[in-house]
């Protein structure tokens, strides 16, 4: 939660949308904390991503499956809530200013890979510390996106289910 001078509290929820081009949902930090438009996919660049319910909730240290969410365990919900705690504390953290810094949002991405349990691969690793000194994250992504995907096995099949995305931008 973002704190003002008047002691405000304001919720920062994250969005995720799903683009149907690259069959990959992302999720998007909403420092409004509304959705006013739809964002533009940030790997292939279309529009008019369609918005899906968030799993945050369910997510713990294994990747969602609807199955598994059908039937999460007590220790998934509450891995879920510490991870959406997590979550809001680095929200709160945030400046509108911070989401445009390569150098912060690298910061985030390593959080919350850390706070979900989620392993960095070496590419992973590699445009976190090329974020972390400067660079441009679209031109990472162009540049290291597939050997990223390979790392993570990710390459979806046609028509298979969505995969997600470990980024997360702004609305």
């Amino acid at each position: 939660m973002m704190r003002t001078g008047a002691a405000e509290e304001v919720t920062v929820p994250i969005f995720e949308f799903l683009c149907s081009n690259c069959n990959r949902i992302f999720s998007f930090l909403s420092l409004s904390g509304t959705v006013t438009r739809s964002p533009e996919c940030p790997r292939c660049g279309a529009t008019g991503l369609q918005r899906v319910p968030s799993t945050f909730a369910v997510a713990g240290t294994r990747k969602w499956a609807p199955d598994a969410a059908a039937g999460a365990s007590r220790g998934d919900e509450t891995a879920g809530a510490d991870l959406e705690a997590e979550a809001m504390r680095m929200a709160s953290e945030l400046s509108e200013e911070d989401a445009e810094d390569p150098r912060v949002m690298a910061r985030m991405m390593r959080r919350l890979a850390a706070a979900s349990g989620e392993p960095i691969t070496p590419t992973m690793d590699e445009m976190f510390r090329r974020m972390e000194a400067g660079e441009d994250p679209e031109a990472l992504e162009e540049e290291l996106g597939p050997q990223l995907e390979a790392e993570m096995g990710e390459e979806p099949e046609e028509g298979g289910a969505p995969t997600r995305d470990d980024g997360l931008y702004t609305l």
